[in-house]
């Protein structure tokens, strides 16, 4: 199977311009040479920056983060009927929801690992920013309060079974009593940050477990990592986390399965990054995640 690299512009759904920039800057530093002569670079959907909107406040820009999805949708969808895995590079974290869309479209038993610093799980209902970027994985399960465009933007509705979805990465202390409540009726799996750092290869060979041998997406934000370490993710979370290198080892080993689905890297915002100094250690991270896909 060939690796087929995907890029996607778009900051829409987040605070402010910048992820956008991603896809060309990753390739300016050397992502493509990194993943080397087999690698099927498919280019970049249509770049949708950041405005603010007034006329939509409790899910900004709703529209077009909904038409990026719809065309990520297709594009992955596109890849997987070739036979590629489609390496998504974005981008804000919504973009995740059309490469869900796209993977289940031809594997439904398709599972989720959302290596990510939060949980995602604002909704419309309950958000005083509007930022649909904190919202995913409120849509992926369809939960009260989703805005069900957004939800209903793949075959099935939810788009995800709960027990397909392991939330790796975020802090502990941040899950709401509601909302472990509301993951634990779904069958979500939850394997918080604290234990990450604590034994990362134990929790590593719980989460592979659990996961199992199914189809298997990975999702990476970047808010994953601590920003005092690398200071590329959108949103800042400084003092929690892990490092980048203790990330690199975590996707490499969700990555390490004969039957990745996809791949996609969310977060990335250039702008925190004037020097150069950060985007060289993200494109190690990513193509050692997938390097047993490029040889």
């Amino acid at each position: 199977m060939t690796l087929r690299l995907i890029g996607v512009p778009t900051s829409a759904g987040a605070y402010g311009i910048g992820q956008e920039q991603a896809p060309t800057a990753l390739r300016a530093a050397g992502l493509i040479n990194a993943l080397g002569p087999d690698i099927d670079d498919a280019g970049d959907l249509t770049p949708t920056p950041f405005a603010p909107d007034p006329t939509s406040p409790t899910a900004q820009n709703l529209d077009t983060v909904l038409a990026v999805a719809h065309n990520v949708r297709h594009a992955v969808s596109t890849a997987v009927t070739a036979n590629d895995i489609p390496l998504v590079i974005g981008g804000d974290c919504t973009i995740t929801l059309g490469v869900v869309a796209g993977v289940l479209d031809h594997q439904p038993d398709a599972t989720v690992a959302y290596f990510d610093g939060d949980t995602d799980l604002s909704t419309p209902a309950t958000t005083r920013s509007g930022i649909l970027d904190a919202m995913g994985i409120a849509h992926l399960l369809n939960i009260d309060g989703a805005n069900q465009h957004l939800a209903t933007v793949g075959a099935t509705t939810p788009l995800l079974s709960g027990d397909h979805l392991a939330l790796i990465g975020f802090e502990d202390r941040d899950l709401t009593d509601d909302h472990r409540t509301l993951l634990d009726d779904r069958g979500v799996s939850l394997f918080p940050a604290e234990q990450l750092r604590e034994d990362p290869d134990d929790t590593l060979d719980r989460i592979v477990d659990t996961l199992g041998d199914r189809p298997r997406i990975v999702h990476f934000d970047l808010d994953a990592v601590d920003s005092i370490d690398c200071p590329l993710a959108e949103f800042p979370h400084f003092n929690t986390g892990v490092t980048l290198d203790t990330a690199t080892q975590i996707l490499t080993r969700l990555c390490d399965t004969e039957n990745l689905a996809a791949v996609v890297i969310t977060e990335t915002n250039p702008l925190h990054d004037p020097d150069n100094l950060y985007l060289p250690r993200l494109v190690n991270t990513i193509s050692s995640a997938v390097r047993p896909y490029t040889r």
